[in-house]
């Protein structure tokens, strides 16, 4: 099927409602017409790659000389642009002699609106019909065949070269149209290829809107809350998965962004989901494992291992080894040679705000068997783990061990290819601070 026309596009109801007048380029009417902007700057040939018709409202062509206005059709046509639109009797009283005389001899197409109807009004219709044109016609078979949401998802997850008027437009031709004040929240699911385990989340989340589809080894979605929900749309989105997703699977929730903020936002929280759910399935778990059930995480969750890990595991795993070694030589030392799990007692200990008692159940060991844990790894690093000062250092190599540790195939290996070499930290004499008394459950030995 053919691109849309120029011809096309002034048949448009937007665009008939400003009383177009053709000054120039009547043979040209029928040259396709690849997008629609908008722009007021002189300069404005500058940010077209040929194809486009550009609607300005004249104000660039009021003070410029006669050459330069002769200059800006001529650049314009140089440029590939399907035509000029310029608004009369605002900034521009009447079209310039000499840019309808340059319009002729450059076969531009020129129109004059006589009445003002917003741009934005013109853009949108024209760059959904120019979408809904391209979609129904596209001759390049994708991976995803004609499933025309798979492919907007594809190319937002992507980040591919994409604007906001094409973006809206395809939106709303899959049925997705976020309201005033919705929140956006990217979704990720591994271990099924079925749309409906995102579909029936929106019945607990209240008329959320969605763009879902299935690709190669994940369930890819958009979910849109509406403006009006009170509380935290993560969390809500959590919590729908976690009540109906089956077990089994995996699922990694993107952060909320509005609806107004732009595609860009849209991409982020795609994007996020999905490094979050490869993170999910490649990197131990900060804590033991709950009851049966889906896996459900989130970009906040997993927001250190994130960091740590831009530009890929692979890419940075020797730079966190090197950290790991650095902070925890003396414990992974110790665990080399006992059986032990210090290391993830100290980053369960730590991402529980130092609680012995939610330490304790998370580990399934008393509180006394885990108080002698901690004393021992405060013994082996010469440090008081609650100084708080020593937070983020400690919490962020614990985190970068699991990281390093891999799946749980990749463990039988030491990750870390040189021999500890013993704690250069400055041994500190210290008060131990009063622990919690002992709880009624029954303690284990340290180990």
């Amino acid at each position: 099927m053919p691109a849309l026309t120029l011809r096309e596009i002034l048949a448009l109801d937007p665009v008939r409602a400003a009383e177009p007048e053709l000054l120039a380029g009547h043979t040209a009417l029928d040259r396709p017409v690849r997008w629609v902007h908008s722009s007021e700057v002189y300069e404005g040939a500058n940010f077209l790659d040929g194809g486009e018709l550009l609607l300005t409202n004249g104000f660039g062509l009021t003070d410029p000389d006669e050459e330069t206005r002769r200059r800006y059709v001529r650049e314009l046509a140089a440029r590939g642009a399907a035509g000029l639109a310029v608004e009369v009797g605002r900034s521009l009283p009447v079209m310039p002699a000499e840019v309808v005389d340059e319009a002729r001899r450059r076969g531009l197409p020129l129109l004059a609106m006589h009445r003002v109807v917003p741009f934005v009004r013109i853009t949108e219709a024209a760059n959904r019909a120019i979408v809904a044109r391209g979609l129904s016609g596209r001759s390049v078979v994708r991976p995803w065949g004609d499933d025309h949401t798979a492919a907007l998802l594809a190319d937002l997850a992507d980040r591919a070269a994409l604007n906001q008027p094409e973006v809206e437009a395809r939106a709303a031709l899959a049925g997705f149209h976020p309201g005033p004040g919705a929140r956006l929240i990217g979704v990720s699911l591994h271990g099924t290829r079925e749309v409906s385990a995102v579909d029936r989340v929106l019945r607990p989340l209240g008329g959320a809107g969605v763009l879902r589809a299935a690709f190669p080894g994940d369930v890819l979605a958009l979910l849109s809350l509406p403006g009006g929900r009170t509380g935290d749309p993560v969390k809500a989105v959590q919590e729908a998965f976690r009540t109906t997703a089956s077990p089994g699977l995996t699922v990694a929730v993107g952060h909320a962004v509005s609806g107004s903020d732009g595609w860009l936002r849209w991409s982020d929280t795609l994007r996020a989901a999905r490094t979050t759910l490869e993170l999910a399935l490649t990197v131990p778990a900060a804590e033991p494992a709950g009851p049966q059930g889906p896996l459900v995480t989130s970009s906040r969750a997993l927001a250190l291992e994130r960091e740590l890990t831009r530009g890929g595991v692979d890419a940075n795993r020797d730079r966190l080894a090197a950290l790991v070694q650095h902070t925890l030589g003396p414990l992974l030392t110790w665990e080399a040679s006992h059986s032990s799990e210090l290391v993830r007692t100290l980053e369960t200990h730590l991402r529980n705000g130092c609680s012995p008692t939610r330490t304790a159940a998370l580990l399934h060991i008393g509180r006394q068997s885990l108080y002698q844990r901690l004393e021992r790894i405060e013994s082996l690093l010469g440090l008081d783990i609650d100084d708080p000062d020593l937070l983020g250092e400690l919490l962020t190599a614990t985190c970068a061990h699991r990281v390093v540790q891999g799946p749980a195939g990749a463990r039988d290996r030491h990750p870390y290819d040189s021999p500890p070499r013993g704690n250069d930290r400055p041994q500190r004499s210290r008060t131990r601070p009063t622990r919690e008394p002992p709880s009624a459950m029954s303690p284990d030995s340290s180990r």
